[in-house]
């Protein structure tokens, strides 16, 4: 039996291991908040959530009820639920404790909320989870040379709490407010450009965001939206190409072969189920 995947977040780090697992033919659904804030939204199979249908690099994802999951996924699609705690899990005839695996790719980078029902593989991305404790496995999210890789006991490296790269290259919101947006993810962008602004909801003070440095905005959380103080809105790649915006990053490609090699190690396609 193939297993059912649930990946809980659909911004660009979990969208990267959605691809890797729907390709080589995991079924796989995707469980998100009913208003999602992926900053880089084109490559993120969250934005289905407010469009309805999500295409990243030919793969689409669709927004759907939990009685359209089996169809979506049959149709060769990934389907999307806004389910943020994971209540499908408690729905016997939609997945079952022996063939359900769930990854949390939602990057709380706090100690998780333990999940309502046990299931056959849970891997957490990142810090806040301790493979043996609050999950199975833990997949390194954070660029080096441990990049991607599955530890069956211990914890990822910790938050840094700080961007990688060039800080400079990270915008945040000023202050709570709901953000309005002045230029496209792909767009080149020069120093001192005004990108979006953030407006208080009670209108009485409005701030603009500008670009500190040139390159290509290759993200950006989705206008309208409300935002929080110095919460990450933006994304400005000094690489200044436009292609970049577009496709999934080496990053999310690296943490998806990590997840899928946690799952072959512990579900081995020959043989018996490897000994953990």
């Amino acid at each position: 039996m193939i297993p059912l995947v649930l990946i809980r977040g659909g911004g660009d780090l979990a969208s990267g291991v959605a691809l890797r697992l729907h390709r080589t033919g995991y079924k796989v659904a995707i469980l998100e908040l009913e208003k999602p804030l992926a900053v880089r939204r084109t490559v993120s199979f969250s934005e289905a959530v407010y469009e309805g249908l999500q295409t990243v690099e030919g793969v689409t994802a669709r927004l759907v009820s939990a009685d359209q999951l089996q169809d979506t996924m049959d149709a060769g699609e990934i389907p999307v639920l806004v389910d943020p705690n994971a209540n499908i899990l408690r729905n016997q005839f939609l997945t079952s404790p022996r063939s359900t695996f769930v990854i949390d790719a939602r990057l709380l980078k706090i100690v998780p909320e333990p999940l309502a029902v046990d299931v056959a593989l849970h891997i957490g991305l990142g810090p806040g989870f301790s493979a043996g404790e609050n999950c199975h496995a833990v997949v390194e999210t954070r660029r080096g040379h441990t990049l991607g890789r599955v530890y069956w006991s211990g914890t990822a490296q910790s938050d840094s709490g700080q961007p990688e790269g060039d800080p400079r290259r990270v915008l945040r919101a000023p202050h709570e407010g709901i953000l309005n947006a002045y230029a496209n993810i792909g767009d080149h962008v020069v120093e001192g450009q005004k990108i979006a602004e953030v407006e208080s909801k009670t209108g009485n003070q409005t701030t603009e965001i500008i670009s500190p440095i040139k390159g290509v905005l290759r993200g950006i959380i989705r206008p309208g939206l409300e935002v929080t103080e110095k919460m990450k809105i933006g994304d400005v790649d000094p690489r200044d190409d436009t292609s970049s915006s577009f496709l999934v990053s080496d990053k999310a490609l690296s943490v998806g072969g990590g997840v899928l090699e946690a799952i072959l190690t512990r579900f081995p396609v020959f043989g018996e189920t490897a000994e953990i």
